[in-house]
């Protein structure tokens, strides 16, 4: 079984079709052009920061300030619930490791908005119930069944579930 990643854990609030699709390297964000303005985003901002540390080849973090804050940028507060839990995520793996984080800050350089985030331990309780769920998603033989959202419309996957 792969390591749940970040990504894993915000695919899984989005959409668990598209989190078996990335799982079963099906990957299709190569071809999003909102995907490619994300990561034009996330490259030309914070830019005196040390971006994109790695941490046992399962989470990315945008850039952490002084080890007490986290911080992840994303594009838009469209599918902020996933950011959130993306964020949470990170804080409940350093915490795992011992190491104590104060908080998250998900950033929209954008809209010029910050979002502190914390993780309780409710959180710590529902990210231990959705990590054992994305494991039993990942462990099918077949994606989900699709269910259409608003959001579909402007996935990276859309021609693959819809066309």
């Amino acid at each position: 079984m792969k390591k749940i990643t970040g990504m894993m854990i915000y695919y899984y609030f989005v959409c668990h079709r598209k989190l078996w699709f990335f799982n079963n390297d099906l990957t299709m964000e190569h071809n999003s052009e909102l995907v490619s303005i994300g990561k034009l985003i996330d490259e030309t901002s914070y830019s005196r920061e040390k971006k994109n540390i790695l941490i046992e080849e399962n989470i990315n973090i945008d850039f952490i300030k002084d080890w007490k804050v986290i911080h992840e940028v994303k594009k838009s507060r469209k599918i902020e619930k996933a950011s959130e839990w993306q964020l949470k995520y990170y804080l409940f793996l350093l915490k795992e490791k011992g190491i104590e984080i104060e908080k998250g800050i998900l950033d929209y350089p954008l809209l010029r908005k910050r979002e502190e985030v914390f993780l309780s331990d409710e959180d710590i309780n529902k990210l231990k119930e959705v990590i054992k769920s994305i494991e039993e998603i990942l462990g099918e033989k077949r994606p989900p069944q699709m269910t259409k959202k608003q959001i579909c419309n402007k996935c990276a996957y859309y021609e693959l579930c819809h066309i």
